[in-house]
């Protein structure tokens, strides 16, 4: 997943534990961190909800599906529709880890917790418009795919 870290965000050791999974009774899906600051005995879990509109909005803002269309094409034809797949849950992953990231930055107390999808939505936009390129990185990485075009930036 993706590695770069504000100086606030690596004092935390943070894994994917499970998801995107759906959220009931509500349009929204959420992935479950584990969650550990060196200081800490113990870690924490920390569910993140994101809407599926903000999710869906997200992914058109970045412009992943023409971004990744140079990259599915190094794939064969028959397994297509499972990278597809992939991309979708690999994006809401790491999507949810901005909106952690967000939270770690601002403080979180050890106790298990969950991210409201209403929660830091305005922040949460900026940060993926201002991560784009570690995005996209992350899931040609997770996807072992061919990266289409090289930015200095990755």
């Amino acid at each position: 997943m993706m590695s770069e870290a504000t100086p606030e965000v690596s004092t935390f050791r943070v894994t994917l534990f499970f998801g995107p999974e759906p959220v009931e009774q509500a349009d929204a899906v959420v992935c479950v961190f584990n969650v550990k600051k060196r200081s800490w005995k113990a870690g924490i879990q920390v569910a993140v909800e994101i809407g599926t509109s903000q999710l869906t909005a997200l992914r058109r803002t970045i412009e992943v599906d023409d971004r990744l269309t140079a990259s599915l094409k190094a794939v064969d034809p028959h397994e297509v529709s499972h990278y597809q797949e992939r991309v979708t849950d690999v994006f809401a992953q790491a999507i949810c880890r901005c909106k952690l990231d967000l939270r770690l930055r601002s403080g979180l107390v050890q106790k298990n917790q969950r991210m409201e999808a209403d929660e830091l939505m305005d922040e949460l936009n900026e940060e993926v418009c201002a991560r784009t390129e570690e995005i996209l990185a992350s899931i040609i990485s997770e996807l072992d795919l061919i990266q289409s075009c090289p930015s200095s930036s990755l």
